[in-house]
């Protein structure tokens, strides 16, 4: 023999790509086991269920014939092969379908399952409704206590807006003493006496600082005809009903 010629047309086309024979044997192994299983599949003695389903779905598949006793009574009272029943022909064609059961569960099993299974389906949906409002609630509440608490910082800062005008304004009266301990700003530093009194003092307030806001600006506009809002002080207390929008922040909103 010659030797092979590795320049030959022959030797180029063969496929000598790494690991393809490993591929090749183990295709060839899924391809044994395939007809392995068909063989056993074709060899297997059929159960006594299989014989019965089989039979009966070719009983069922064949139509009715002359010798089935109740289709030649309709074939004798005028009835055709396909044709629907009933004297005008609004009946049934195909007749009712079988229904086999074959699970050991009793009569009702199915339906029983069914209607648990919907009651889980409508207690889920309740679940997420639920849910669902309270997420919307929680965030309403949210929003509530966002808003109120910025209309709270704005009372607080027109209080404090309040003191100092009326701080000011008195002291052009040579006012020393305010009309009320609050009405002016309170000093950074003082002495701790000082401290215990003004405790005591706002102590015994009870004010809120919206009440406190409407008492001062009401003070500054009958003392010293003064509007925070507008930061005008007027001639008299006419100029300022006629030109002043109102007594509060809303009405010069």
């Amino acid at each position: 023999d010659e030797d092979e010629d590795y320049m030959s047309d022959l030797f180029i086309k063969q496929d000598v790509r790494p690991g393809l024979p490993m591929v090749r044997r183990v295709k060839e192994a899924i391809q044994k086991e395939e007809k392995q299983k068909e063989a056993n599949e074709k060899n297997r003695q059929k159960s006594i269920k299989e014989e019965e389903k089989e039979r009966r779905d070719l009983v069922l598949k064949s139509a009715l014939g002359n010798e089935n006793k109740g289709f030649a009574l309709l074939q004798k009272m005028g009835y055709k092969s396909g044709q629907a029943l009933g004297k005008s022909g609004e009946g049934i064609v195909e007749p009712i379908p079988l229904n086999i059961k074959t699970g050991r569960s009793g009569l009702g099993h199915e339906e029983l399952k069914k209607r648990k299974a919907e009651e889980k389906l409508e207690n889920y949906r309740q679940k997420l409704h639920m849910k669902k409002q309270a997420n919307e609630q929680a965030a309403d509440q949210f929003r509530i206590r966002f808003k109120t608490k910025q209309e709270e910082r704005k009372m607080e800062g027109d209080l404090r807006k309040s003191q100092r005008a009326c701080q000011q304004l008195d002291m052009q009266k040579d006012i020393d003493v305010p009309k009320e301990t609050w009405f002016w700003i309170e000093p950074e530093e003082e002495d701790k006496k000082d401290e215990e009194d003004k405790e005591d003092e706002c102590t015994s307030s009870d004010l809120s600082v919206s009440e406190k806001l409407h008492i001062l600006t009401a003070y500054l506009r009958q003392e010293h005809f003064y509007c925070i809002w507008c930061g005008t002080t007027y001639e008299d207390c006419e100029d300022l009903s006629s030109n002043c929008p109102g007594d509060s922040a809303a009405d010069h909103d």
